[in-house]
C-alpha cells in the first residue's frame, strides 16, 4: 500500500479504544502494521473482530507472550520496527518481558508509543477508567450540556479519539521525525487525559478573557447563543446553527424572515435566552429538509443534523469521497488527503491471524 507513511513499520499490541484507532491513522497512510494478538485473546465482548473497522489494515499474528518462544518472536518483530503501540496499563508491558527498556536496547531507534487514560505516572495512573471517566477530569465534560442541565455525553469523540487516537499518533509520527535527525528512539507517553486537557486550550483562553462563565449553555460555543445552537424542525429533526460573524449573522436573519429589531442584539448575553426562543418558534414552521433546501450553500452557516446513515448519503460527502463501503461495510475513508497520493489505496478489512514466519521474513528481508 502507498502513502506518506510507506516504508514505516508499527508493531501494535492488541487492545481496545484509541490505541488501534491510532494505529489504524498510521495503516491508513501506508504504515506496514503487524498486530500481535495473544492467544485465544478475547478484547471485548461488543466487537467482532472481523467487523472491527479500527483494526482495518493490519497484518496480524497470534502469538502467546508468556512463553519464551512468543515473547523471543515479538522481539524479533520490535528488532525490525520502526515504531511499537501498545494500550495497556502502566507496567503490563514491563511484566510481559516487552517494557520501553529492553525494546529500546534491542532497537535504539524505536518509537514507544504508549497509551493511557491516566498516564504513565500520576495519582491515578493504575485505576481503570474510560473515555468518561478522563473527560471528566479534564474539565471538559463540565461545558457539555444544556443550561440547567446535567453533562451530556459527547460519545467517545472526545478523549478516545480526539484526546487519545489522535495525540498518540501525532506523538508517533513527531518521535519518528526525531528519531531519523537524531538516531534516537524514545518513549511517547500518550494520556487521554492530557490530550482532553490541550483540546480545552480555546475554553482556557475565553476564561482568561473574561469571556467564559463556568455555567453550562451559557456561553458562545457551548449552545448559549441563539445564534450557536441546534433547533428543532416540524418534523421533529433538527438544524445546526453557527452564524457567528455578523455578516452571516444577517444572512441567517434574513433567510428565516426575521425582522425582528430585538435580533440586533446579537452579542448580548442577557437577550439570548429570549432570543433563542423566539428562533426556536420560526425554526418550528418548516421541517429539517424545508430548511435545508433554503439555506444549501449559502454563508448563512445552517445544515440538517444528519443520523450516520444519513450522512453516508449525503451530496457533499458523497462528492468528496468522505465515506466508501468495503466489503458491504461503510466507513469513513482515509484521512487527512495528501497532493502526492490523491488516491490512497481502499483500506482492507480486518483480517485474520497468519503465520508469523512469513511476515517476519518479509520484514527481515528489507530490513534497511
Amino acid at each position: 500500500m502507498m502513502g506518506p507513511l510507506t516504508g514505516i513499520r508499527v508493531v501494535e499490541f492488541a487492545a481496545l479504544g484509541p490505541a488501534p484507532m491510532a494505529t489504524m491513522l498510521l495503516a491508513d497512510l501506508g504504515a506496514d502494521v503487524v498486530r500481535i494478538e495473544r492467544a485465544n485473546q478475547h478484547i471485548g465482548a461488543l466487537f467482532d473482530p472481523k467487523l472491527d473497522i479500527l483494526n482495518r489494515n493490519r497484518r496480524v499474528i497470534t502469538l502467546d507472550l508468556k512463553s519464551q518462544d512468543g515473547l523471543n518472536t515479538a522481539l524479533e518483530f520490535i528488532t525490525q520496527a520502526d515504531a511499537l503501540i501498545e494500550g495497556f496499563r502502566p507496567g503490563v508491558m514491563e511484566r510481559l518481558g516487552l517494557g520501553p527498556a529492553v525494546c529500546l536496547e534491542k532497537n535504539p531507534k524505536l518509537v514507544y508509543g504508549r497509551m493511557t487514560g491516566w498516564g504513565q505516572h500520576g495519582a491515578l495512573s493504575h485505576a481503570a477508567g474510560h473515555d468518561i471517566n478522563y473527560l471528566s477530569l479534564s474539565g471538559a465534560l463540565h461545558a457539555i450540556g444544556e443550561h440547567g442541565g446535567k453533562p451530556v455525553v459527547p460519545l467517545n469523540l472526545v478523549a478516545d479519539c480526539g484526546g487519545g487516537a489522535m495525540f498518540l499518533a501525532f506523538g508517533v509520527l513527531a518521535a519518528l521525525l526525531d528519531a531519523k535527525r537524531t538516531g534516537q528512539g524514545q518513549v511517547v507517553d500518550a494520556a487521554m487525559t492530557d490530550g482532553c486537557a490541550t483540546l480545552m486550550t480555546m475554553m482556557h483562553t475565553l476564561m482568561a478573557m473574561q469571556q467564559w462563565q463556568p455555567m453550562r449553555g451559557s456561553n458562545l460555543l457551548d449552545g448559549g447563543a441563539h445564534f450557536y445552537d441546534t433547533y428543532r424542525c416540524a418534523d421533529g429533526e433538527y438544524v445546526a446553527v453557527g452564524a457567528i460573524e455578523p455578516q452571516f449573522y444577517a444572512l441567517l436573519l434574513q433567510k428565516l424572515g426575521i425582522d425582528d429589531p430585538d435580533f440586533e442584539q446579537q452579542w448580548n448575553r442577557d437577550a439570548w435566552p429570549r432570543l433563542k426562543e423566539k428562533m426556536a418558534v420560526v425554526f418550528l414552521q418548516k421541517t429539517r429538509d424545508e430548511w435545508w433546501e433554503i439555506f444549501q450553500g449559502t454563508d448563512a452557516c445552517v445544515s440538517p443534523v444528519l443520523n450516520t446513515a444519513e450522512a453516508v448519503q449525503n451530496s457533499h460527502n458523497q462528492s468528496r469521497g468522505t465515506f466508501i463501503s468495503v466489503n458491504g461495510i461503510a466507513q469513513a475513508a482515509p484521512a487527512p488527503r495528501f497532493s502526492q497520493y490523491p488516491q490512497l489505496p481502499l483500506p482492507q478489512s480486518p483480517a485474520s491471524p497468519q503465520p508469523w514466519q512469513s511476515i517476519l521474513a518479509d520484514w527481515q528481508q528489507h530490513h534497511d
